[in-house]
């Protein structure tokens, strides 16, 4: 029988307890001031008379700058998560101690890179902060906000695809700060998505029907957290152009991996539902495939016809 939400959370405490202690033992203290060049700062003008802020003074290449702002802006956006897991698992026992720390190794994120942006002048400060207050006030919400099991599935994705954006993103800046600053962020990312994946996997071995139609439906209708930032369609095109995140590292990079930890193909334990949810799970991911390699052919023709220009 599936079971019901206080069941599962119940059954998987054990789980959280052991892998919080994993986490812990392996999590590397760090402070976000020691990845800002503070000597490069200058004041702003405004209420303390510097210079304003101009094109000129970014340093970064432009679809690196997109890339920064949409990984800011979706970190900035760390109380509605919190409010989210924090409603769905509780503040007590192993599972508040790890929304707590997760919680609060997150906040790290938004810090470092915004410090890193604003002294660095990378970003026009005064844009930044409008998009983070719009951003905020719309909040942010899964799509399955009642459901344990869909928010873990979620973030067991969602967290690699975050380190993947966030370590492309270092590279595509150019600079070795601004690089070793989101290899650090990435590689809390990444810790984050083990925790979830293991969590979802001892699901799987309590009410596999139920975890296989989880991962479906988050599967066929995911959505970065970002995905409600001001223009964020046009801005996901030039980062997949540019190779930072494109649907061919969404499908092989983030879905793939973590698909294959938890054997769904492979698994001889799902009945009617959880049979139906796997074979619409296994048409979605052809449809990626189909899709990804269309828009590498068109990513392609358009590169080439770039450089016939330049020619």
């Amino acid at each position: 029988m599936p079971l019901d939400q206080t069941a599962l959370l119940i059954e998987l405490e054990p789980v959280v307890a052991t892998n919080l202690d994993r986490h812990l033992s392996l999590a590397k203290e760090w402070f976000p001031h020691e990845y800002v060049p503070w000597s490069e700062g200058r004041t702003y003008d405004g209420l303390l008379g510097g210079e304003a802020w101009q094109d000129s003074d970014s340093k970064l290449p432009d679809v690196a700058r997109t890339a920064l702002i949409v990984n800011l802006l979706t970190e900035d956006n760390l109380p509605s998560y919190h409010h989210e897991i924090a409603t769905l698992f509780g503040r007590d026992g192993a599972w508040g101690t790890w929304v707590h720390r997760w919680t609060a190794e997150e906040g790290r994120h938004g810090i470092a890179i915004r410090d890193y942006l604003t002294v660095t002048r990378a970003v026009d400060p005064v844009e930044l902060e409008r998009a983070r207050m719009d951003h905020m006030s719309a909040g942010f919400s899964n799509g399955h906000p009642d459901s344990a099991m869909h928010s873990i599935a979620y973030v067991a994705f969602q967290e690699l695809a975050t380190r993947i954006s966030h370590r492309n993103t270092g590279k595509a800046t150019e600079d070795p700060i601004a690089e070793q600053l989101l290899a650090r962020v990435a590689a809390d990312e990444n810790l984050h998505m083990v925790f979830y994946r293991n969590l979802l996997g001892a699901a799987f071995e309590l009410d596999p029907d139920s975890a296989m139609q989880a991962v479906t439906d988050v599967v066929v209708g995911f959505e970065m957290p970002g995905a409600n930032i001001d223009g964020f369609g046009r801005k996901a095109l030039s980062i997949a152009l540019a190779g930072i995140y494109d649907l061919r590292q969404h499908r092989d990079e983030v879905l793939q991996p973590v698909l294959r930890q938890w054997n769904v193909f492979g698994r001889t334990d799902l009945s009617g539902e959880g049979e139906k949810a796997r074979e619409q799970l296994a048409t979605h991911m052809d449809e990626l495939e189909s899709q990804a390699a269309r828009f590498e052919q068109r990513r392609e023709a358009r590169r080439q016809r770039q450089e016939a220009k330049r020619v």
